[in-house]
C-alpha cells in the first residue's frame, strides 16, 4: 500500500469526516511542512523550531515504514534520513539537535563544547537509541542491508563508547552542559545542569547516565529509567545486527554484557514499592535508594514501555505503573473540563501532550478506552485539525507549538492501527 491508497482507503474506512479529515493532514504532515532532502540525505525538522532532533525525526517517520515496500521514493527518503542521522551522531554523539547550515543566530549561549552544525547540546540517551531503533526497521521492512556498512559498524562502536563511559558518569565523563539562563527571561531552570554543568553526583548501577529527558529537561536524578530500558531494547536489535551482518562475536559480546548489566540496574533500582500500586516503576533514580515517581509526556516514558517492546501489556509492573501514572497521585496527570491525560514539567500546569494521550491509545487493550482517547484528542485541536505539543484541558483554543510533526505522527500511526 502506498500514500495514495492510504487516502483513498481512509475515505472507506474512516466514517466519521472530521476524523477522516484530521488523520489525512496528519498523515502527510510530515512529507508536505518538514522534509528536505539534500543529494542522498534527507533532513527533517521538527515543525515551528528550524532543526533536526534525532528523536523527533525518527518518530516523525514512523508511520511510514511500512509503507516503503509499494514507494521506493518514500524508501529512498528514509534511507537518506537514516544516513543523515549517523553522520549527525558521529559528528558529536553528545548533541540531541542539528541543524542542516554550519550555524544560525541564536537568542541564548550555551556553556558545552558547540561543533559547527550543532542545534543543541542536550545529551539525551534515548537520542542515541532512535536511531538504531530507525535502521533496524528499515531493515526489516526492506530486507536492505546497505546501510549497515563501515560507518555504520563505527557508530556502534561511539554509541556504545559513550554508554559505557556513562555508566561511570561521576568519574570517567568529561560531558557539561549549561544554558546561560541571565540572557533568556523565559527560561526554565530545568534548561540547564545543576553543579557547574556536571550534574549532581550518581552511584554506579549498571544503568546509563542521562543529562535530559526527552522532553529536552535536565534530570532531576540522572538515571532515567524508561530511557534506559528503551537502551536495553536498541541493544537487541544490535545483537542481531552484529551477529547476522558483521558477523563479530566479540562486539556482541560487548553488547550483551552492556544489556545486562543495564537489566540488572533497572531491576534493582528502577523500581519501587508503593503502597498504595504495589511494585511500579520509577522515572528516575541516582543509585543512592533516591527515586522520582512520575512519568512525562515525551517518548520514551513509562507508559510506552509496551510500545517500545520493553514488555507486554499486561505485564503486572507495567499494569501497576500504568494505574500510577494515569492517576492524581502522578504530578503530571491532569484532569478538566474538556480533557484529562499526562503532561509535562516543560509545559505549564493543566496542559495535557496529544502524544501521550496517542501512547494510552496505542498501549491499551481497552476498545472504548481507545475510542474516547482518539476522540479527545480529535475534539481538542484548537480548530486547527493538527496535534500540538501541548493544550489546556479546560480550554483547546489554549495550546503550545501549532507546528510540532512527531505529534501528528504519531496520531496518524495510531489510526493505521485501529482501521487499516
Amino acid at each position: 500500500m502506498n500514500r495514495t491508497e492510504i487516502m483513498q482507503k481512509a475515505d472507506d474506512v474512516i466514517k466519521d469526516q472530521k476524523l477522516r479529515e484530521m488523520f489525512k493532514k496528519c498523515f502527510m504532515s510530515t512529507l508536505e511542512t518538514s522534509l528536505k532532502v539534500e543529494g542522498d540525505k534527507t533532513y527533517i525538522i521538527t515543525g515551528d523550531i528550524n532543526a533536526m532532533w534525532l528523536r523527533d525525526s525518527s518518530c516523525q517517520v514512523n508511520h511510514y515504514l511500512k509503507l516503503m515496500k509499494d514507494d521506493q521514493d518514500l524508501q529512498n527518503k528514509i534511507k537518506g534520513l537514516i544516513r543523515s542521522q549517523i553522520e549527525y551522531v558521529l559528528l558529536d554523539p553528545y548533541a540531541n539537535a542539528f541543524l542542516n547550515t554550519e550555524d544560525v543566530p541564536r537568542e541564548y549561549h550555551d556553556t558545552t563544547i558547540m561543533k559547527p552544525y550543532v542545534w543543541e547540546r542536550k545529551f539525551e540517551l534515548d537520542s542515541l537509541c532512535y536511531p538504531v531503533k530507525l535502521a533496524y526497521q528499515y531493515y526489516k521492512e526492506t530486507n536492505d542491508t546497505t546501510i549497515f556498512d563501515k560507518q555504520y559498524l563505527y557508530f556502534i562502536h561511539t554509541i556504545l563508547d559513550v554508554f559505557e563511559t556513562e555508566q561511570y558518569h561521576s568519574q570517567k565523563s568529561s560531558y557539561t552542559f549549561e544554558r546561560d539562563m541571565a540572557k533568556v527571561w523565559n527560561l526554565r531552570k530545568t534548561e540547564t545542569l545543576q553543579n557547574h554543568g556536571h550534574g549532581f553526583d550518581t552511584r554506579y548501577t549498571g544503568m546509563v547516565w542521562s543529562a535530559f529527558r526527552p522532553s529536552d529537561d535536565a534530570c532531576a536524578l540522572n538515571y532515567n529509567i524508561p530511557g534506559n530500558m528503551f537502551c536495553s531494547v536498541i541493544l537487541s536489535y544490535l545483537v542481531e545486527i552484529v551477529r547476522d551482518l558483521y558477523h563479530d562475536e566479540r562486539l556482541v559480546e560487548r553488547i550483551i554484557d552492556l544489556k545486562f548489566q543495564i537489566d540488572y540496574g533497572i531491576e534493582l533500582f528502577g523500581t519501587y514499592l508503593h503502597p498504595k500500586y504495589g511494585k511500579i516503576y520509577a522515572y528516575e533514580t541516582d543509585g543512592y535508594g533516591n527515586h522520582i515517581l512520575m512519568d512525562d509526556a515525551n517518548v520514551p516514558s513509562l507508559l510506552s514501555l509496551p510500545y517500545l517492546e520493553y514488555c507486554h501489556e499486561d505485564d503486572p509492573i507495567y499494569q501497576n505503573t500504568r494505574r500510577f501514572i494515569l492517576s492524581e497521585d502522578n504530578p503530571y496527570y491532569y484532569a478538566g473540563k474538556k480533557a484529562k491525560g499526562i503532561g509535562s514539567p516543560h509545559t505549564w500546569e493543566n496542559y495535557i501532550w496529544p502524544i501521550a494521550l496517542t501512547m494510552q491509545a496505542l498501549t491499551s487493550t481497552n476498545q472504548q478506552e481507545i475510542q474516547t482517547l482518539i476522540d479527545m484528542i480529535v475534539n481538542n485541536t484548537g480548530d486547527t485539525g493538527y496535534c500540538h505539543e501541548s493544550f489546556d484541558v479546560n480550554d483547546d483554543s489554549q495550546y503550545t507549538r501549532p507546528w510540532f510533526c512527531w505529534a501528528n505522527s504519531l496520531f496518524a500511526e495510531l489510526i493505521m492501527k485501529v482501521y487499516f
